[in-house]
C-alpha cells in the first residue's frame, strides 16, 4: 500500500475504499450471514461464487452482496485470482478476502485492514496461532503445522500461518502478486510470490470457529497441498529440495563406501549389504543433483524469457 503522501491527487481527495471478497462454494448456510457482519467494516461486498450448485448466489445478494460467478467449479485459487481482479476493478485501496463458511469474525477486519491503511504492510494475515491457542481440532493443527514448515522452508519467509483464509491486500499487492495455482494450495503459492516481489507483511491474531465438519477430507487436503508445495519449491529453489539432499546422500554413499573398502583391506571380505547400500546412495545422490541442475538450468531459462518479454513490453 502506497504512504498518503505517495497516492496520486485523485487518491488523496478521497477516503480510502476498503472492498471485501468472499470466495463461495456451496455456502448457503452461512453466506448471507457472512456477507451481512462483513458489511458494517467494508465499503462493498463481492461474492465470488465458485460455481454453487445450491442457493448461495441468491442468498449473497440478497444480503447486498454484488455476485461474481465462474458458473462451473475452477477452485479456491481461481476463485482468488477473480477477487484480485475485481479488487483491482472496483479501485481498492485494501482488498479483504474472508471465507464464506463463517468461521471468521467480521470485527477483526479493522484490525487487518489498519497496517495497509497506515503503509505498514502489503498483505496483513489474520494468523490462528498468535496470542491464545487455536481452537481448531488436533488433526488440523498438526497438517497446518507441517504445511507451515514446508511452506515457510520453500519460500524463505517465516509466517505462523501460511494457510490462513483472513488476509488483507493493498493495491500494490493486488498488482504485483501474479497467481496461478487453481487449488487450496494457492495460500502457499502466494508466500513464495509475497517473498519473491519483497512485498511487507505482517501478521494479527485472529479467533476462529470451527462449528462445522469440514466438507474436504482433512487427509486428502493435507497430501495435496503439500504435493503442491513441494512442486513450487522444486521450481523455485530446486537446490533446496534435490541439490542439499543430493549431496547427502552422495556423501553418506561415499562413507559407506569407505567402510567396504577398509573392510576388504582388513579381511579381504566384502561387505555385500554396505557395498549395495553405497552404490543406491552414491545412484540416488548423483541423480538428485541431476535433478537439480536441471531444474535450475530450466529455471534461469524461463527467467531470461520472461524478462525479455517484459522489456519488449515495455519498449513497446
Amino acid at each position: 500500500m502506497t504512504s498518503e503522501s505517495e497516492r496520486s491527487p485523485e487518491r488523496r481527495d478521497r477516503q480510502p475504499l476498503v472492498v471485501a471478497a468472499i470466495p463461495c462454494f456451496n455456502e448457503e448456510r452461512f453466506i448471507g450471514s457472512v456477507v451481512l457482519k462483513v458489511k458494517k467494516y467494508v465499503d462493498r461486498v463481492l461474492v465470488i461464487d465458485d460455481g454453487s450448485s445450491d442457493a448461495s448466489v441468491e442468498i449473497a445478494s440478497a444480503a447486498g452482496a454484488v455476485v461474481y460467478s465462474h458458473g462451473s467449479n475452477k477452485g479456491y485459487g481461481a476463485a482468488i485470482r477473480t477477487a484480485f481482479d475485481k479488487g483491482k476493478e472496483q479501485g481498492a485501496d485494501v482488498l479483504v478476502v474472508i471465507d464464506g463458511d463463517g468461521q471468521h469474525d467480521g470485527r477483526d477486519i479493522p484490525r487487518l485492514v489498519k497496517p495497509v491503511l497506515d503503509g505498514e504492510a502489503d498483505v496483513v494475515i489474520g494468523s490462528r496461532f498468535l496470542g491464545e491457542a487455536s481452537g481448531s481440532p488436533l488433526y488440523r493443527r498438526l497438517g497446518q503445522r507441517v504445511l507451515n514448515v514446508a511452506t515457510n522452508v520453500g519460500s524463505g519467509r517465516r509466517l505462523s500461518d501460511s494457510q490462513s483464509g483472513f488476509r488483507a491486500y493493498s493495491s500494490k499487492a493486488l498488482n504485483t502478486l501474479n497467481l496461478t495455482e487453481n487449488g487450496m494450495s494457492v495460500t502457499s503459492e502466494m508466500q513464495f510470490a509475497i517473498a519473491n516481489q519483497g512485498l511487507k507483511v505482517a501478521e494479527i491474531p485472529i479467533e476462529v470457529s470451527y462449528g462445522e465438519k469440514s466438507k474436504r477430507n482433512p487427509l486428502g487436503h493435507g497430501v495435496n497441498v503439500l504435493s503442491r508445495v513441494l512442486v513450487l519449491l522444486s521450481l523455485r529453489q530446486p537446490f533446496v529440495l534435490f541439490g542439499i539432499p543430493g549431496v547427502m546422500l552422495l556423501g553418506g554413499g561415499l562413507a559407506l563406501g569407505f567402510r567396504v573398502w577398509n573392510i576388504w583391506e582388513k579381511d579381504n571380505q566384502i561387505a555385500i549389504g554396505n557395498f549395495l547400500a553405497a552404490i543406491l546412495l552414491c545412484l540416488t545422490g548423483v541423480l538428485a543433483l541431476f535433478a537439480a541442475l536441471m531444474l535450475q538450468s530450466m529455471k534461469e531459462l524461463l527467467r531470461g524469457q520472461w524478462e525479455r518479454f517484459e522489456k519488449t513490453e515495455t519498449d513497446g
